[in-house]
């Protein structure tokens, strides 16, 4: 007999049936509004990519573990996109004699990882990004992150639902330097601070032993300042955490990541950071990036734990 078809979806995705739907519109459109109340202006892109995009400056566990590539009928290598960012880059790469400065783009792709699927984890998602293009240092990096918790407050969350850790690449990068750390190491030790939490910690620890050992990165003046002005604009609950360095390689500066500070769920819900040189994987001048990433089902578990509207009422 023939084999009967199954009415699962591949694993790792979602099926959207009317009342899913409702909950992700609702989640799009407190993204949206809070953006566009910034001033940012929607952009968008294809879901396939060449793959040499993310070969050039991404994460190696990324391109080599995670994406979805495949080699087309015209025999060109391409991938289904794991994240925005580079998409981002080659845009404005493209048209940056053209485009006026500074941008304020946002856009909702939907991305694909192939990772094991688990409790805010799967293989298809969409991903809200907001990116300032053209604004350097700190004025740039305190406009960034303030939009994060205007996000969370448009949702119904208050200060003591989340946190705001800030880390700082350059920091890092100062501390490896200043233990003659040799340069071939560097990312794999990022790689393994970034693991925290995502693998056996005892197995971690031994891993950074082998390339210099574990690092005490005192809060820089950076950071400080960062704080400081997020303290002015009304934005207190935030805290230096030298382990925030994010996995990607193209990080440059200030990193951030947003916490769910409630028990049952203490878990990061989002980041993003300054990305300053992206432009150079097209041999062009680097112009100033900075920016963050949200996932939808991150914010839903977010809602649910803290028992928030999770539609519009």
């Amino acid at each position: 007999m023939k084999q009967k078809l199954s009415t699962e979806p591949y694993k790792g995705v979602r099926d959207f049936y009317p009342e899913d739907m409702a909950v992700q519109n609702y989640i799009f459109s407190v993204w949206r509004n809070a953006a566009e109340q910034f001033g940012y202006q929607e952009y968008n892109a294809s879901i396939l990519e060449y793959s040499d995009l993310y070969k050039s400056k991404g994460s190696d566990e990324i391109v080599n573990e995670q994406t979805y590539s495949f080699t087309d009928r015209g025999g060109r290598e391409v991938t289904l996109r794991p994240e925005m960012t580079p998409s981002l880059a080659r845009m404005v790469a493209a048209r940056r004699k053209s485009l006026k400065f500074p941008l304020r783009w946002y856009s909702i792709p939907n991305v694909f990882r192939y990772e094991r699927p688990q409790r805010g984890r799967r293989r298809e998602h969409w991903q809200f990004n907001a990116d300032i293009v053209g604004i350097a240092g700190l004025e740039g990096d305190v406009e960034s992150v303030s939009l994060a918790p205007a996000i969370m407050k448009a949702f119904g969350a208050s200060d003591k639902d989340f946190v705001i850790k800030i880390g700082s690449r350059n920091a890092l990068a100062d501390e490896l330097v200043r233990r003659k750390i040799p340069a071939e190491n560097h990312k794999q030790i990022i790689r393994l601070i970034d693991r925290q939490g995502k693998m056996p910690e005892e197995e971690r620890i031994a891993e950074l032993n082998k390339l210099g050992g574990e690092f005490e990165i005192q809060e820089s003046a950076d950071v400080a300042e960062i704080r400081k002005r997020l303290s002015e604009k009304g934005i207190q609950n935030t805290e230096f955490d030298a382990n925030i360095v994010r996995g990607f390689d193209y990080y440059t500066g200030m990193v951030f990541e947003v916490f769910d500070t409630a028990p049952e769920n203490r878990r990061s819900l989002f980041g993003g950071g300054r990305y300053d040189n992206l432009l150079e994987i097209f041999g062009i001048e680097s112009v100033p990036f900075v920016g963050f990433a949200m996932g939808d089902i991150t914010i839903r578990d977010f809602l649910e734990t803290h028992g928030l509207p999770i539609s519009a009422q």
